[in-house]
């Protein structure tokens, strides 16, 4: 069996603690691989080694910085196919949703490869008699992301690319169910042409996450995964002093006017509710059309999309759906909220609790659920189910599904589907939801943009990519400068206007 190793000072170094965990094959139920879990004195370890590489590295200008992201760029399309299915392997998503995976944090990498510009200051010239003014943006110092399994390849590149980009020192605490893919890129980021020490791939549990935490080197933290842990690190990171963003969980509606499309609809439902296994925090799990007609034609059209779904393992390619999910608890913890929305009184008009994959019966596989008629007292409603269940909300009018939208403690996307433009306006101003679709199902902004959610699904005041990674991985500096030509003035005692 393979052991995994953490990457420090460009080299794959054996854990030292002597715990593991096991890596699965989603398809098969099979341990296929065993990932050490780092203790604090390892992570102090590679603390230290970032923190001796920085400096240098913060003096490399803007524009060398970006050339080793040009050239990662070429590794990561160069070694694609190699990247994806490691991925699948260890996730279980399907081969081209695995290529999508790290597609979009090749994006985040090419957005990144403009931080010359991104990190210009502002000058004011003559700003009083012969003093000028002016900013720089400089590194945080070492920074770190704690990373979760669903997107092994893409939210590792959305941090760890900005951060280094900008200068900094970074340390990855990936997944521990699907680690193999940031070791990868680890290696690419060093052929690319980034100094040993730059970016640490330390795997770990709770106590590798506390260690970060608490760590007084490290200066900002990046989070995505649930709510509760992301509570836990923006509180206790704050508390140390540290730069926090966190990005929690979803409850993402969709809501189906009487004028919408309803074919285009029922295939937007069927790609983000039930993609990549439900296992997407933009995923749509609720479906709200509005009034009882435009409900039932739902209904009918979207009933047998969802029983035509293919389920299997990334082998069969294109021929599958989608996958297994992640874990056999992750798969226990779905079909105990559908036994939930069963009990509460929901209609459960798709059932994929008896789904079995023959030849892969030990798999962690979920065949497609489809509620109707659930209401917001219910647990498949308020929760996150992080699986391939989709929920029907009925509203009356349009004020009632965007009430639904706005009144649930998450925040992270929203669409709606419509063909009148005053309709969606009004739905864009209003709804206070972070990322907005407008016939749009995943509205996952592209990497110039930021990604950010509102609510109980983020924590901290800056977003993921875009403008704003270049904020957080940054501190700005003003100087005030002054070259006396002639000037002569006594002591100053009062704060005075320069002019």
């Amino acid at each position: 069996m393979q052991e995994l190793t953490h990457y420090i000072n460009g080299a794959h170094v054996k854990g030292t603690s002597g715990r593991f965990a096991d890596v699965y094959n989603p398809a098969t139920g099979e341990v296929q691989a065993k990932v050490p879990l780092a203790n604090a004195e390892e992570m102090a370890h590679a603390v230290a080694v970032a923190e001796a590489a920085q400096p240098e590295w913060a003096a490399v200008n803007p524009q060398r910085r970006a050339r080793v992201m040009m050239k990662f760029v070429d590794l990561l399309n160069r070694d694609m196919d190699k990247l994806a299915e490691a991925l699948s392997r260890e996730h279980g998503k399907t081969f081209p949703d695995a290529k999508g995976d790290v597609q979009r944090g090749l994006e985040v990498v090419e957005y990144c490869i403009g931080a010359p510009q991104l990190l210009k200051g502002e000058f004011t010239d003559s700003a009083g008699p012969g003093i000028d003014m002016y900013s720089m943006r400089q590194a945080l110092g070492v920074t770190a992301g704690i990373t979760p399994f669903n997107f092994p390849a893409m939210i590792p590149m959305w941090m760890f690319a900005p951060a280094i980009a900008c200068g900094n020192a970074f340390i990855l605490k990936p997944s521990e169910r699907d680690p193999s893919v940031p070791l990868m890129l680890a290696e690419l980021m060093e052929e690319a042409g980034l100094p040993k020490g730059i970016l640490q791939v330390v795997n770990g549990d709770k106590e590798a996450v506390d260690a970060i935490l608490d760590h007084p080197v490290i200066q900002s933290i990046g989070f995505v995964g649930s709510t509760p842990i992301a509570e836990y690190i923006y509180g206790r990171g704050c508390s140390n002093g540290k730069r926090v963003q966190c990005f929690g969980g979803a409850k993402n509606h969709m809501i189906i006017m009487p004028d919408a499309d309803l074919d285009q609809a029922a295939d937007a439902l069927i790609g983000a509710g039930y993609g990549a296994a439900g296992e997407r925090c933009m995923a749509i799990s609720v479906a709200v059309p509005v009034g009882e007609e435009t409900a039932d034609r739902l209904i009918e059209k979207l009933v047998p999309r969802i029983e035509a779904l293919k389920v299997g393992p990334y082998t069969a390619g294109n021929d599958v759906d989608y996958g297994p999910v992640v874990t056999a608890a992750a798969k226990a913890n779905i079909l105990r909220l559908v036994e939930t929305g069963v009990a509460q009184g929901a209609e459960l008009v798709v059932d994929g609790r008896n789904f079995q994959l023959q030849g892969y019966e030990d798999g962690f596989f979920v065949g497609p659920h489809l509620f109707d008629r659930v209401t917001k007292d219910m647990d498949i409603y308020k929760h996150e189910i992080f699986g391939p269940v989709l929920s029907c909300v009925r509203a009356k009018t349009y004020e009632e599904a965007l009430g639904l939208a706005m009144d649930h403690e998450y925040g992270n996307g929203t669409a709606i589907f419509t063909r009148d433009g005053d309709t969606a306006r009004d739905f864009a101003n209003r709804i206070n939801i972070g990322m907005i679709g407008i016939n749009v199902p995943i509205p996952v902004p592209l990497a110039y943009h930021t990604f950010g959610g509102w609510k109980k699904s983020a924590f901290g005041d800056l977003n993921q990519h875009g403008p704003d990674a270049f904020k957080f991985y940054t501190r700005t500096k003003t100087i005030t400068s002054r070259w006396p030509s002639g000037i002569k003035e006594g002591a100053a005692f009062n704060f005075k206007a320069m002019d």
